[in-house]
Order: structure tokens, then sequence, then C-alpha cells
């Protein structure tokens, strides 16, 4: 199991939450973060965020990531989108 949580943040306070889960090892661990990144900005009404290089570095050393206004293109009415994974599928 996969899963991914995903928290939209304002003034330090968690404003809307949802984890997203994927029970398919066959997916690489890109593919089920894309497939939970549009599931939760689905889940929260907002655009997909660019995945920009600040990502990369935080996502790979701690399993979350930010995101800020400027992974927007439309403005955002909240401090910033953040997602964790919280499980990981086990190697076999």
């Amino acid at each position: 199991m996969y899963r991914l949580w995903g928290k939209i943040m304002k003034k330090n306070e968690i404003k809307n939450d949802h984890v997203f889960e994927i029970d398919n090892p066959t997916l690489s661990r890109e593919e089920k973060l894309k497939q939970g990144l549009e599931a939760l900005a689905y889940e929260f009404d907002i655009q997909i965020p660019m995945w920009l290089s600040d990502n990369d570095k935080d996502f790979n050393t701690l399993a979350k990531s930010r995101f800020y206004d400027n992974h927007f293109i439309e403005t955002i009415d909240f401090d910033y989108f953040e997602i964790e994974v919280i499980e990981e599928d086990k190697p076999s």
C-alpha cells in the first residue's frame, strides 16, 4: 500500500487534508506520486502544482514536499500545499 498525505495549510493550521491510497505494486514510485498528486489536487479543487527542483530535493531526502504560490499559475488562497509519504510498498 502506498499512502500520500496532502495538506492545505494557512496560518500554521491544517485547513484541509486527505490521504491518497493506492495498492498497485506494479507502478513505480514516480507513477504513484504523480497519481497521488493529481488525486489530491482534484480533492482540494486546486490546480496541479508545478514540480520544481526544490521539490525533488525535499522529496528525495524527506519523503515530503511543499508547494508555494510560485508553484501555481493561478492565485492561491492558502499559504502552501504539502504532500508527505506516510506508507510505501515494502520491497519484495
